[in-house]
């Protein structure tokens, strides 16, 4: 390869991963003059690369869309993550019709990875393989989420109807930041300007995107992470069940043993404390009361004991069940 084919190959490798680049800054990079960067522009555009340039001191240079979609340069990571993303999507991704789509992508793909690569991608899919299917969410279309993307990576403002868990309808005016995807669901973190704070959007529930052509400011979600905070406001989102138990025990034990935080226990004396917990589900907390050892009192609500009393019926029903069967043949289910 010549040293102007692998400037070249440089060159639309940077145009491909940002959206606008000042010449002097992409000479700098490739380690040539702002005229060379312009010589070599006009080599991609004869090669079909549509190149926009804007001149003044704001200037730069642009990768946009053409007619024809001329062929896209790959580092090894990142055919390797193609080659999985598409082979999850074919197997069904929770985006609406993508699954033939994308087996026909990734026939083509692989029919040009080296071996070195096709290798790595089959062992990273047989680890990666889920022992059962993730649950069933609704789908969402291609084109809206190529639409919310194009947005985040370019940092321009977004306009949509969105409908929450109540079906009301409200239009937003947002500041994406990034999508994230949570089993067969995706989510958008972005800023709300109406209501000047972070939120997590349900993309499903999200109807005609419409990217505004403002550029949004240079804003983060708290901790830098649109995966982590997407996860913050999920679990916030649940319901959560309070409960509190006296327990017969030192807090200290009851700390160790339950894993809960110096707050969620009040001491009433040397062998006795209160525990106030809370848990997305009151059977939860019922099971995990049963692996205390520990001999407790329910104090509220009311329902937990009853959880309590469920679960002690089919542990009991479980044991007598065993000891009644014991070599007979089969498996028996108690009516």
């Amino acid at each position: 390869m010549t040293d102007t084919s692998g400037r070249l190959l440089r060159l639309l490798s940077l145009l491909q991963t940002r959206r606008d680049w000042p010449g002097p800054e992409l000479a700098a990079r490739l380690g040539v003059t702002v005229r060379t960067v312009r010589r070599d522009v006009e080599r991609l555009r004869l090669l079909g690369y549509p190149v926009h340039a804007e001149l003044g001191a704001a200037g730069g240079y642009r990768l946009e869309a053409g007619t024809a979609m001329p062929p896209l340069l790959l580092d090894d990571e990142e055919a390797v993550a193609i080659a999985l993303g598409l082979r999850g999507a074919a197997a069904g991704g929770g985006i609406e019709g993508i699954e033939e789509t994308s087996v026909r992508a990734l026939a083509k793909l692989e029919q040009v990875l080296p071996d070195r690569l096709r290798r790595r991608v089959n062992a990273l899919h047989t680890a990666m393989t889920p022992i059962s299917p993730p649950p069933a969410g609704p789908g969402v279309a291609p084109g809206t989420l190529t639409v919310i993307a194009t947005a985040c990576r370019d940092r321009e403002r977004l306009r949509f109807a969105y409908r929450d868990k109540d079906e009301a309808l409200t239009r937003r005016l947002v500041e994406p930041y990034g999508l994230v995807s949570a089993g067969r669901r995706w989510y958008l973190v972005a800023w709300d300007t109406g209501r000047e704070d972070w939120r997590t959007f349900r993309v499903d529930r999200l109807e005609d995107p419409w990217p505004t052509g403002v550029r949004s400011g240079p804003r983060e979600p708290p901790g830098g992470d649109a995966a982590a905070f997407a996860k913050r406001s999920l679990a916030a989102s649940r319901p959560r069940h309070q409960a509190v138990v006296t327990v017969y025990a030192p807090a200290s034990e009851v700390a160790e043993r339950f894993r809960v935080a110096e707050a969620e226990l009040e001491p009433v004396d040397e062998r006795t404390c209160r525990l106030r917990t809370s848990a997305d589900s009151l059977e939860y907390t019922a099971l995990r009361l049963a692996f205390l050892e520990i001999e407790f009192v329910v104090q509220e609500p009311p329902e937990l004991a009853g959880c309590l009393q469920d679960l002690g019926r089919r542990l009991l029903r479980a044991a007598e069940g065993a000891v009644g069967t014991e070599g007979a043949e089969g498996t028996g289910r108690p009516e």
